[in-house]
């Protein structure tokens, strides 16, 4: 078994500057390579093994995998400890914490545990609301929201203390990240509202699906302008669609997503939809790439993780690297 904080067995990790973690997610980052991470949907089971083999799907493609905490308002296995599993053997896993289920004590408690294990992602959510999930009678908690949790992780990371203000015998080391919106009216304020998060300790963005090219060229334009992507990095989210069907609800019924009727279209049009969506998602992350300030993109592939591999080597944006995974006998090019 790879030692958690071995990122790259056999060699020891640089001390970059601004380097905050032990992780390679974040040394990925910083060395200006174009990252990729996909989302990596929990089991429900109590097998590692379920992990292993989900996480399996993205080897030799993606940089890290975000282990979803009850993505939807719906149970699975926790993201801290699919995280804890996917660290052991050697993975760059990110974690996530949703604001919806617990209040600050336990979530600061899992931030040290995550720590002790080897966890060097942090992304933070506020959650989606219990009533859309398939507990409705969960009783929410909100004790802090995005903002708050960010600024409680730096706080933890950089100040070595809880909220309260007694003192961490030792600080976890974490890279933060937390999410945005690009297609969210009203847009001119979402570059403001990113600014926010940076100033709460953001490092890293992954922002919800980007199906509009326009509304992404225009939040980093004005991200540049304020200065902003000198602070962070932006990973743009992207994911296939399955069908036409499938892309108009979740337009109806997904507030802040955008679907342009182009897209709809051509996938109406589509003798094969499932792979028109994996094309259209190949084409988009091909543009993406080209958008100055952008860092790498984020995978979104419900249900079709299995084409996760795929879509990245069509869309060429490795450039040939091959992000390390267990048993990666090309050590040079896991870096």
């Amino acid at each position: 078994m790879i030692a958690p904080f071995e990122s790259n067995p056999g060699s020891p990790l640089p001390q970059m500057e601004g380097h905050v973690s032990r992780g390679r997610f974040e040394r990925i980052l910083r060395s200006g390579k174009f990252a990729v991470t996909a989302e990596l949907a929990p089991p429900d089971s109590a097998s590692a093994e379920d992990v292993y083999q989900r996480a399996r799907l993205f080897d030799g493609y993606v940089d890290g995998m975000n282990a979803t905490d009850g993505s939807g308002a719906h149970c699975h296995m926790a993201s801290v400890a699919m995280c804890a599993l996917l660290t052991g053997v050697g993975y760059s896993p990110v974690l996530q914490i949703s604001c919806r289920d617990k209040n600050r004590i336990a979530i600061q408690g899992d931030v040290l545990g995550a720590g002790a294990m080897g966890v060097s992602n942090i992304l933070c959510l506020s959650g989606d609301g219990v009533q859309v999930g398939d507990h409705p009678e969960a009783k929410p908690v909100f004790d802090l929201d995005s903002m708050s949790l960010l600024e409680t992780i730096r706080i933890m990371r950089d100040e070595s203390r809880f909220l309260s203000g007694r003192p961490l015998t030792s600080a976890p080391q974490i890279f933060l990240g937390a999410a945005e919106n690009p297609s969210a009216p009203p847009f001119d304020m979402r570059p403001y509202r990113l600014a926010k998060k940076i100033a709460a300790g953001a490092q890293f963005i992954q922002t919800q699906y980007v199906f509009e090219i326009e509304h992404l060229r225009q939040f980093m334009a004005k991200s540049r302008d304020l200065g902003l992507l000198e602070k962070c990095f932006v990973l743009p989210g992207v994911g296939p669609l399955a069908s036409a069907r499938t892309a108009l609800w979740i337009r109806n019924n997904v507030p802040g997503i955008h679907i342009p009727d182009e897209i709809i279209k051509r996938l109406e049009g589509a003798r094969e939809p499932k792979l028109e969506g994996r094309k259209i998602c190949v084409e988009l992350i091909q543009q993406i790439r080209e958008i100055e300030g952008v860092s790498g993109v984020h995978v979104m592939a419900y249900r079709q993780e299995e084409a996760v591999g795929e879509i990245i080597q069509q869309s060429g944006v490795l450039d040939g690297r091959v992000p390390w995974y267990p048993g990666c006998e090309v050590q040079s090019n896991s870096a």
